[in-house]
């Protein structure tokens, strides 16, 4: 009994140190997307990432006259197979470049106050103040600046022609339109 009574604080100590570090392996801020932050070097992912699987890929344009730059992206899958991350780096085909831009896939990546790919404007709109909105030809782009993010919402959601050229003010959103993409800068 004397030595469950020993063992007991440092059992509880040692669960509630690992339910932290799990939290912290998804948690999105500004600056800062899981075990990623903007001091995180490409070199890294791998170490980073060695419990799941990392695919580097080189997009070459095949008509180098239309377009001359070379794009290094880095996915991220579980072990399972499902895509978690997209991370591009502020330098092409430089192992020691840092990161530019991580695009979320999987729903465990939240914000501290929940936002994540389940996420609606609602819920966007009252945690975070919407900056700024752009309109593409499929989404509208929501950018914040308190998470140096950009959200889109589908068009689809707006009610309107996926292709459309049609401007979209913050108003227009339903409170019900889902996150399509989501998006970390670290510039």
């Amino acid at each position: 009994m004397y030595i469950l009574k020993k063992i007991a604080p440092v059992l509880v100590m040692l669960v509630l140190f690992i339910q932290c570090s799990n939290e912290s392996k998804y948690i999105v801020e500004k600056g800062k997307v899981g075990l990623l932050d903007k001091n995180t070097k490409v070199e890294q992912l791998t170490t980073i990432f060695e419990n799941d699987s990392l695919v580097s890929i080189l997009h070459a344009e095949k008509d180098k006259e239309l377009f001359s730059n070379e794009t290094d992206e880095f996915i991220v899958y579980s072990k399972e197979g499902n895509k978690l991350l997209e991370i591009a780096p502020q330098k092409q085909q430089d192992s020691l470049s840092k990161i530019k831009s991580i695009q979320i896939f999987d729903v465990n990546y939240k914000t501290d106050k929940g936002i994540s790919l389940q996420s609606t404007f609602k819920d966007i709109n009252e945690n975070y103040m919407v900056n700024k909105v752009e309109t593409t030809l499929t989404s509208a782009t929501l950018f914040i600046d308190e998470l140096n993010a950009t959200i889109a919402i589908d068009k689809k959601d707006l009610g309107l022609n996926s292709f459309s050229r049609e401007e979209i003010s913050i108003d227009q959103i339903p409170d019900i339109a889902k996150v399509k993409y989501f998006t970390i800068w670290f510039n």
